[in-house]
């Protein structure tokens, strides 16, 4: 890939994170490149890769050059830049290497938009400068601790090297199952030591947080607390409920005015039917991607063709009847490029 191509990759991928979160990282662009998994990040935070870059599926120069593009990409915006320490997520909590070279520095710097104010600054640094939760696997293949030769259905990493609780020091903690998030946030709170548990999903190729190691007397703690205010909290849960409706209201009426200005020729009820369609809370769908929220081009298009696909074509007709995903697409396509091209047409 030249460099100017790189250049271009890197500014969009830039630009995306930036709109979303008003701050830009280094891993920011690698994961919006593909070079690097969001599972490969969670592996190397976790202490169980040396470097990131032997994660990456391009080489330490290729990552050396990127960041180099990124900062001159940041600072043509007018971005402040933040040096921000990356920790592991073990016992040492030693520090993280993206690369084997001696040069980190630049891959730690965050990017920030001076549209932030200074109080926002200061919380964005001091919330990327604590340290990690500490992390424990749940592995799905058999094991041997690196201490004591034995085993355990958790283990965390310590010099490299997986370790059972028991020789962590963390075998009086107590599991506390994810699903309710006022219980673990409390209990980690009364917790003096506590450990993220996580497992490797293979289906979703990606970490899945499980619950939380925290001290027996935490959780009580925490269960009396939630007792308490059970009935503020449910008040608390309906006022946010209302509050998301009303901004994906505007984020869909943002998204169909979007759609209008890149396909003039598209009906505007049918506009809103795709916003409302693809951006819809909890879909997974193209409309709720960070792409399709910073209202990407290519994001936007991508939500109009599925539209055309499932409502002017027999694409859904096809998979019914069995004809091989990629096959059907492929018979479609030339009746999608033509109803794109009637829709970028002004009317008459």
């Amino acid at each position: 890939m030249s460099k100017p191509n790189l250049a271009r990759r890197v500014a969009e991928a830039a630009e995306i994170a930036l709109t979303t979160r008003k701050y830009v990282t280094f891993i920011d662009v690698v994961t919006g490149l593909r070079w690097l998994h969001s599972r490969h990040v969670d592996t190397w935070r976790q202490g169980r890769a040396a470097t990131l870059a032997e994660l990456a599926a391009v080489d330490e120069d290729r990552l050396l050059t990127t960041a180099a593009l990124l900062k001159d990409w940041a600072l043509a915006k007018g971005l402040r830049p933040v040096e921000t320490p990356y920790v592991a997520g073990t016992r040492d909590r030693r520090e993280l290497r993206f690369t084997a070279g001696h040069e980190q520095e630049p891959f730690r710097v965050h990017w920030l938009s001076p549209d932030l104010s200074e109080s926002r600054v200061r919380q964005i640094t001091e919330r990327q400068s604590k340290a990690p939760d500490l992390v424990a696997v749940s592995p799905l293949e058999t094991w041997t601790c690196a201490g004591c030769g034995d085993t355990g259905p958790y283990l965390i990493m310590e010099d490299d090297r997986p370790h059972c609780l028991t020789c962590a020091d963390l075998d009086h903690l107590v599991f506390l199952a994810a699903g309710n998030a006022a219980l673990s946030r409390r209990a980690k709170q009364e917790s003096r030591l506590s450990a993220v548990v996580v497992r490797f999903n293979r289906r979703a190729k990606r970490f899945q947080r499980l619950g939380l190691l925290v001290e027996e007397s935490a959780l009580a703690a925490a269960e009396d607390r939630c007792l308490a205010d059970e009935e503020v909290r449910l008040r608390r849960r309906e006022r946010d409920r209302e509050r998301r409706a009303e901004q994906d209201v505007e984020y869909q009426a943002a998204m169909a005015a979007e759609i209008a200005r890149l396909f003039p020729g598209c009906p505007a009820e049918r506009a809103g039917e795709i916003a409302v369609h693809a951006g819809q809370r909890g879909s997974g769908r193209v409309g709720r991607s960070a792409a399709a929220r910073a209202l990407d081009e290519n994001a936007i298009t991508l939500a109009v063709i599925a539209s055309i696909r499932h409502l002017d074509t027999d694409y859904d007709r096809m998979l019914m009847a069995g004809v091989p995903r990629m096959e059907a697409r492929e018979r479609i396509k030339g009746r999608i490029e033509d109803t794109l091209n009637r829709f970028r047409r002004a009317p008459d």
